[in-house]
């Protein structure tokens, strides 16, 4: 290489050690401008065109199944993820699957959740139940009773049987007084049926109160 020639090396080298600075610093910036970019916040709301809706879809559709993934295999959950695109097509991410995973949930919502403190109310309220049953039963057989002795009690007046003695009677008394008592014991059934008819209505009015309140 002649003097010429050298000369020339030289000075393209000594050029390139001055643009060296202006190089870095220019590749600096860049790299400040790229991070500042990656860093910025995009602001969520809807996509307005289609296209770019769909696109923002998949992606965000891959990202979602990518996170969903690391969680079961980092902590061994079970995911199940179901999505549908704008068009309406269906996408599932599942592990195990999703449908073991659907069927566990639907499951777990079946199952009533009982703790001790409602288990000891629902039994405080079942044996009150019982004893308020227990009572009705006795008051509607005092109130059989005293509609029975009043309905008796009438039926001898009305004949003038009430001041005397049973055996003292005339075959024709006798006669009219066991017409009286089967009257009687008609009106007294009609007396039963009525009450148990009432008695039903009042357990078929309690009842959707019951299950409601259940």
């Amino acid at each position: 290489m002649g003097r010429g020639g050298k000369q020339s090396l030289v000075k393209e080298t000594e050029q390139e050690r001055r643009r060296e600075p202006e190089r870095r610093e220019k590749v600096k910036c860049y790299r400040v401008e790229k991070q500042i970019m990656g860093r910025r916040k995009i602001e969520i709301k809807m996509v307005r065109d289609s296209s770019s809706r769909q696109v923002t879809f998949s992606k965000r559709r891959t990202g979602l199944f990518k996170k969903a993934n690391e969680l079961a295999t980092l902590c061994a959950a079970q995911i199940a993820i179901i999505v549908f695109s704008p068009g309406g097509k269906p996408f599932s991410f599942g592990h195990p699957n999703v449908e073991s995973v659907a069927r566990r949930f639907l499951n777990l919502e079946k199952k009533p959740k009982v703790s001790i403190g409602s288990n000891v109310d629902s039994q405080r309220e079942a044996r009150l139940e019982k004893l308020n049953n227990q009572l009705n039963d006795m008051l509607k057989q005092l109130q059989f009773k005293r509609k029975t002795g009043e309905m008796l009690e009438k039926a001898m007046k009305s004949k003038g049987l009430k001041s005397k003695p049973v055996d003292e009677l005339t075959l024709d008394e006798l006669q009219k007084l066991k017409g009286e008592l089967e009257e009687l014991r008609e009106k007294l059934r009609g007396c039963v049926t009525e009450m148990e008819a009432s008695s039903s209505l009042l357990l078929l009015a309690k009842k959707p109160i019951d299950e409601k309140n259940e």
